[in-house]
Parts: structure tokens; sequence; C-alpha cells
């Protein structure tokens, strides 16, 4: 798809510059912002997103916006927060006959079952500083969602991704993976974003498993793997001291009372949540 303006041009004539205040590090380099979006499709088996509706988190001046609707979306609704780039926004809608919807909104706070969309995929270079809260929340609302693909400090994404035994792995990883195959697709070097950041980014995809635990086993995991991380170097036989039965259900789903947190699988977290 051919656009107007660059993404550099469009920049300049807007006088845009990133707000730290709003965690923005822009990506004006189209070939990075395609890149991002193409391997997204491969991973999925795609050619384009012309079955689904897409859902932008702070497009910013709209480099991954434009390869998006390079990809042919049968919508494309964005929120963004910074009124700089609604406008920008706007100047993109003219030149696309997809349905364009444009929200100016804080993400943390939109009640996105208002646009009843489906079969939705989730894109964003997510701001640094909401990232967590926000996955957490589409984690805890998946249904609906086909994949997503995002962007994370790639100490965050680390975490996410972190296999048992390691310091990167907790909370966040266990949550994410028992809902979600989680793929790395990219690690950006700083030097990509304006301004840039002092440390390398990750992309990951997102895309929910068929076998996924109910929000009520779910609601048990979260409270199990507080307690368990938050005194994560302490035995379970400790940090879980407050589980009813714990050395019987521990006993039966092959889990140590001297295990620390960080040794339990995601699947034997989901077990415990089970046998509560």
């Amino acid at each position: 798809m051919i656009f107007n303006k660059t993404l550099k041009q469009t920049v300049d004539d807007y006088g845009l510059m990133a707000k730290k205040a709003l965690g923005q590090n822009f990506l004006l380099d189209q070939n990075v912002t395609d890149k991002i979006i193409r391997l997204s499709l491969e991973k999925q088996g795609l050619q384009n997103f012309n079955r689904f509706d897409v859902l932008e988190i702070g497009p910013g001046p709209g480099g991954l916006t434009r390869a998006v609707l390079s990809a042919f979306p049968k919508s494309l609704t964005v929120i963004e927060m910074d009124e700089r780039c609604i406008e920008i926004m706007q100047e993109l809608k003219v030149q696309t006959n997809v349905v364009f919807n444009i929200v100016n909104a804080d993400a943390l706070k939109f009640d996105f079952s208002d646009f009843q969309l489906k079969n939705l995929q989730i894109v964003s270079n997510l701001p640094y500083n909401i990232s967590v809260p926000l996955l957490t929340n589409w984690l805890k609302n998946i249904e609906g969602i086909k994949a997503m693909t995002l962007m994370f400090q790639k100490e965050v994404a680390d975490r996410i991704c972190a296999d048992i035994k390691t310091k990167e792995y907790g909370r966040i990883s266990v949550l994410a993976q028992l809902i979600c195959r989680v793929q790395r697709l990219w690690t950006l070097n700083p030097e990509y974003f304006i301004p840039a950041p002092k440390v390398q980014s990750s992309v990951l995809l997102f895309q929910p498993l068929k076998k996924r635990p109910s929000e009520e086993i779910l609601e048990k995991v979260e409270k199990l793997t507080m307690a368990a991380f938050s005194q994560r170097r302490k035995m379970i036989r400790q940090s879980l001291k407050s589980v009813q039965n714990l050395e019987k259900i521990c006993s039966d789903i092959g889990v140590a009372l001297t295990a620390r947190a960080e040794e339990i699988t995601p699947q034997q977290y989901l077990a415990m949540a089970q046998n509560l």
C-alpha cells in the first residue's frame, strides 16, 4: 500500500517528539515495521489480515499502523492517548478503504468490549510503562483474541518466555504460558527507535491455546504464584503454608515441599490450583 508521506515526513510535518511520560519510543523505519507484521503473519500461516479485526494500542506516528493496513485487515481500531497522534491517524484513515476506528483514550481504562470486535488480532509497540498490565488484562480476557503481536522491553519479554529454574521465571511467565503459545519473533537493537532506549526490545507472538484454564482456576493460579514468588527463595512448604492440604496436593502431583517457586512448572501450578 502506498501512502502520501514517509514516516519521517509525517513526524517532521507534525513536529512530533516522543514523550517520555507516555513511554513513547517511535519506530520510523518502515522496513522494520513491515518486517514485524510479515514475521507475525508467517508464524501464523497467514497471507494477510483480511479475516481479522485488528486492534492497535499506541500507534504513535503510524509505523505499525501502515504495516497493518498493508496487510488488508477487515477493520482496524487504534487506541491512542496522545492527541498529536490522533491527527496523524485521521490523515492515514482517508488514504485507505479499510474500516478504521480512531479512539483517543487511555488503553488501561478503555473497555474493549464496547467495540464488539471478533476474530481479533492485537498489534502494538507497547508503551513500556504499561506493557505488563495491558498484557495481563488481555490474557485474562483472551476469548475472541486469535493472536497478539506485541513488543516489550527485552527484559520483560525474557520474563514472559522464561523457563523454570531461571531468575527471569515468575508470575507473568506462568500466566502467559498457561494461556498462550508464546514465540519470540525478533529482538531489536535500540538504534531502531527514536529516541533510542537504553535497552533492547523484543517482539512476541501470543497464540491462545485450545485448552485453557477457566477464569476460576486462573484466579487460584494467580493467588498461588503471588504467594510463592513473593518469597521465591523459600521452599513452598513455607511460602504456601496457608494452602490447605498442601502436603497431599503436592504429593498427588509430584511436587516436593522443598521446591522453590521457580522450580515449579506452569502445568504444576495449574494442577495445584485444580486440586484446591
